[in-house]
């Protein structure tokens, strides 16, 4: 990086920490504010359901397609429900084409756990016939601009596309499976909301933006479902969070979940 770059990024950090050490943050935001959120469904014809997701700059878009497919050996009496992510080329200068990398990994893992973890689809009701045909369910992400917390963009569509979608109804004729086309909606019954903070300095911030991760010593993300109870974590970077932080989490993780799930409501119709 040329002399001048770095003099630049370290300006830049030190103002970063400046502002934070007064509350505030080189976008304006106060510490727990999330930024804006735009969410638009139904933009994939030929998906089940859909969801693009624009949090400040961070986009991403999510498309769901259901099918019929076969359990898991060791959960013959559940259907399946899996999440994947991709980064784009064209979303960050970092990243290259090829097949998803470490960081897009646990992406996906990440976002499959909240909402797995949040019981949002009764995956026992997706069973066809017990150890031979279940209704499968994939959910798949593409990132368009990273500008920071693409576990929580990638959330917010991925459950915004499940809200929306509907699936194929299959009925078992002896031995074979039957699609009757007709169409019947996914059964959701929890609306799984995250919110992840980064700790800068030992000040906790939501929503990091990329400056806001390039400087971070520990993020944690906390997923939480309609009645406030949290349903899913994961920490990031080496460094570590002090209790302190980790109940301020996860207070912030029950009030701006609660603001998000009412957005994430009235964009996906739901009462």
């Amino acid at each position: 990086m040329p002399q001048k770059s770095y003099v630049v990024e370290a300006l830049r950090k030190a103002q970063l920490l400046e502002l934070l050490s007064k509350g505030t943050r080189l976008d304006g935001r106060a510490l727990d504010q999330v930024r804006n959120l735009e969410i638009q469904t139904g933009l994939i014809e030929k998906a089940n359901g859909s969801a693009m997701v624009s949090l400040g700059k961070t986009q991403v878009i999510a498309g769901v397609m259901i099918d019929k497919g076969t359990p898991f050996p060791d959960t013959p009496d559940k259907g399946l429900l899996i999440v994947g992510a991709e980064v784009l080329p064209m979303a960050a200068s970092y990243v290259e084409a090829g097949p998803p990398d470490e960081k897009a990994i646990e992406l996906a893992r990440v976002v499959d756990r909240g909402v797995r973890e949040s019981e949002m689809i009764d995956v026992s009701s997706l069973v066809i016939k017990e150890g031979k045909f279940v209704y499968a369910v994939f959910v798949d992400v593409n990132v368009l601009n990273v500008d920071g917390n693409l576990f929580d963009a990638t959330n917010y569509a991925v459950v915004s596309a499940l809200l929306t979608a509907n699936m194929p109804e299959f009925v078992l004729e002896g031995d074979a499976v039957k699609n009757t086309g007709r169409k019947m909606p996914v059964p959701v019954s929890k609306i799984p909301v995250s919110l992840t903070m980064a700790s800068i300095n030992g000040m906790l911030v939501a929503d990091p933006t990329a400056e806001e991760e390039g400087v971070m010593d520990a993020r944690i993300t906390l997923t939480t479902v309609d009645d406030g109870n949290i349903c899913a974590g994961q920490k990031g970077e080496p460094g570590s969070l002090t209790q302190e932080q980790i109940l301020t989490a996860a207070d912030w993780a029950i009030s701006r979940g609660k603001e998000i799930r009412a957005k994430i409501k009235e964009a996906t119709h739901r009462a």
